[in-house]
């Protein structure tokens, strides 16, 4: 009745529908911002700069130009409509449950537990994070090729592994089975493309020795006899085998190593955020967190409540240790029973092994940020844990009849147990402000969540309680430098940037080489008259990074605030120079050389061009860039479009709320009499009076 097919068909349908409301979701502002928002690379669409940045850049602390192609190929395709985004993620993790089927059925030759497994992967809760964030793009293109790997390299083995010749190694190919060096180069591609969209996969070439094991069946551990003498082949032999079993993946091996260090290095870039030191985090409290992180995983697996997208480490106590021993004592208990059924059951030790080493290049050995461990590095290894249940399942069922309706009924409930609290995890996924708010409630002492749920609000203008949140995550993490930069940021905003400064200077304390924490802190100083100090500041900001043009932007700003409009335009330049392609940069810039009071600054012609360049950069989007390029077109005297550009200017802004609105309405009255707008910036960025 049910056919592989009729079954996938199911599995597809079922997961769209679960996952359909993230079409009608934002970005959250979690890594999207670094991948999408506001990242003008990725937002020009597929271009050949574009796909040359992709392969050279270490943005985000990672190599993965495949997974920068995909957002590219979105961005060319949907522009910033963050539904279709999403909907190209729920579209691969789909195509990822059918492909999972495909693999477990093609080995196992067992329909209903190959289903099930690809029914949890489907719609398993803690696989929401990968699926709903968009930024996770990354995992899904990973599994989605190292899927395809394995297809590839099941192919590959089945053509050597129908039978030997008695009492060798000499493999003698099954009728219409030839060895396939293409499916081996496929497999061997199609691995290169997952380490390319995320790293974590280097552990495949393991997986491949585990399905050798079962349900291939490639190792002589299930006691290959010759015919002739009815005798067990030799240890010698046999270890001859698995050294070729080995051997046979050398090539696989060796793009894990490749990627393991190319990843390391692009870590090693980020500075504080990225790979954390020894000192930081000792060894014996990441391999305490390593063994409490993998019980985890397990509890959530199997009763997954309060999911959050950030787990904090948890205080270096004595409490953390017995956890850890615990969790251990547990660890090996099931990994020795696998053992011993290793014959009688061998997807049970295969499931366990898949799920303990594909989780090893995310446990936490190499701590990469704050987190002790994430629901989206279950991806892969939920896969190992899935296998073992629904294959064990399966056998019990097929051993006591009496009890394959009641397995088959909890299967079912499972399943719809999955379903409903996937519908429900996938709520918080809206927003930032939803998402974080819940990682909030359900967390504790999380002054990472803290700190993004302030941005959220921000972002929502909500102020005053952004800057509670912020207050809280400074209690919470004194040391960390980004709450004392954010509480800059927003005091600075708020008109109070005395104690703006005052969070500026102790974020620079914290982190005195971070050019930003320089940049906030010479913008406050130029806002308070203080030019000297800005500009010494905006000096140490571009000494620290000479590829970074805010410093030159700053500078700019603190000159114009002084009357020295000539010098400021030649810092603007300086600016798009470093980044050309900055909409920010080249819309001020025009702004300037379309307004400015003194004529010798002006020039409409040179404005009306930063102003299109930065209007086609964000696809006529943005506000501000509208507002700049109607001064432009004023300046040329080209009143129709500059009205046209100011109106559409104020529609965008009055729907973000921005206090700028009032000056837009001038501007637009202005040019409806033909006048062009004229602006001092020595007045409009005077000193603050204290």
């Amino acid at each position: 009745m049910f056919r592989p097919r009729v079954i996938g068909l199911l599995l597809v349908l079922a997961t769209l529908l679960v996952y359909l409301p993230v079409c009608h979701y934002n970005f959250v502002s979690f890594d999207d911002n670094d991948y999408i928002t506001e990242n003008q690379v990725v937002q020009n669409g597929l271009t050949w700069a574009g796909i040359e940045w992709a392969f050279t850049t270490w943005h985000a602390s990672n190599w993965h130009p495949v997974t920068w192609l995909s957002h590219m190929l979105d961005c060319e395709l949907f522009g910033l409509n963050p539904g279709a985004h999403h909907l190209v993620n729920v579209l691969f993790h789909a195509a990822n449950a059918v492909l999972l089927f495909g693999l477990l059925f093609r080995m196992t030759n067992r329909l209903w537990p190959s289903a099930f497994v690809a029914a949890l992967f489907a719609w398993h809760p803690l696989h929401v994070e990968s699926v709903a964030w968009i930024s996770e793009r990354k995992d899904l293109l990973s599994t989605f090729f190292g899927l395809l790997a394995l297809l590839a390299y099941v192919r590959f083995a089945r053509s050597k592994i129908e039978h030997r010749e008695p009492g060798t190694l000499k493999v003698i190919p099954a009728p219409g089975l030839r060895p396939s060096s293409l499916d081996y180069f496929l497999a061997l591609v199609f691995f290169a493309l997952g380490l390319m969209s995320k790293p974590m996969l280097v552990t495949l070439p393991f997986v491949m020795l585990l399905l050798d094991f079962w349900p291939l069946r490639r190792f002589s551990e299930f006691g290959v006899r010759s015919s002739e003498s009815n005798k067990t082949i030799s240890l010698s032999t046999i270890n001859r085998q698995h050294s070729t079993l080995v051997f046979e993946k050398w090539p696989f091996f060796l793009l894990s190593a490749a990627s393991c260090l190319v990843t390391l290095l692009a870590q090693s870039q980020r500075g504080e955020s990225a790979v954390i030191s020894l000192e930081i985090v000792p060894l014996f409290y990441r391999l305490c967190n390593a063994l409490t992180a993998y019980g985890r995983y397990l509890l959530k697996m199997i009763w997954p409540a309060d999911l959050a997208v950030f787990y904090p480490l948890s205080d270096q106590t004595i409490r953390v240790w017995i956890t850890a021993i615990m969790t251990a004592v547990i660890l090996v208990a099931v990994s020795w029973h696998a053992w011993r059924l290793r014959r009688a059951c061998p997807y049970l030790l295969v499931g366990w092994l898949w799920f303990l080493g594909t989780l090893v290049p995310v446990i936490g050995l190499v701590q990469v940020g704050g987190a002790a461990l994430a629901d989206r590095y279950t991806y892969i290894p939920s896969i190992g844990v899935f296998v073992a249940v629904a294959f064990g399942l399966a056998d019990l069922a097929g051993r006591v009849r009496p009890l394959t309706i009641p397995i088959a009924i909890a299967a079912g409930l499972i399943l719809a147990g999955c379903l409903i609290m996937t519908g429900n995890q996938l709520r918080f996924w809206r927003d930032s402000e939803t998402l974080f708010a819940h990682t909030v409630a359900v967390t504790k002492e999380n002054d990472v969540a803290r700190i993004n749920f302030g941005v959220a609000l921000e972002q929502a203008g909500k102020p005053e309680e952004a800057l509670a949140e912020y207050r809280k995550a400074e209690r919470l993490a004194p040391k960390r430098f980004q709450v004392h930069n954010n509480l800059g940021n927003l005091l600075a905003d708020m008109g109070r940037p005395d104690e703006a400064l005052a969070e500026y200077r102790e974020a620079i304390r914290l982190n005195p080489n971070l050019p930003a924490l320089h940049g906030g802190l010479g913008s406050v100083l130029t806002e308070l008259g203080r030019f000297n100090e800005a500009m010494n500041e905006f000096t140490n900001a571009a000494q620290l990074d000479s590829r970074y043009p805010w410093p030159h932007f700053g500078m700019a700003q603190a000159l114009l605030a002084q009357g020295r409009d000539i010098e400021a335009i030649g810092q603007l330049h300086e600016a798009l120079r470093i980044d050309p392609d900055n909409f920010q940069i080249l819309a001020y810039t025009a702004h300037v050389l379309a307004a400015d009071n003194d004529p010798r600054v002006r020039d409409g012609q040179a404005a009306l061009g930063f102003a299109a360049e930065a209007n086609a950069l964000i696809g006529g989007t943005q506000p501000l860039v509208l507002d700049a390029l109607g001064m432009a077109d004023a300046e040329t005297g080209d009143f129709t479009n500059a009205m046209d550009a100011a109106q559409e200017a104020i529609v965008l802004a009055t729907a973000a709320r921005l206090k700028i609105v009032k000056d837009m309405q001038q501007r637009l009255q202005l040019y409806q009499i033909h006048q062009p707008w004229r602006e001092s910036f020595l007045l409009t960025n005077a000193p603050v009076k204290n």
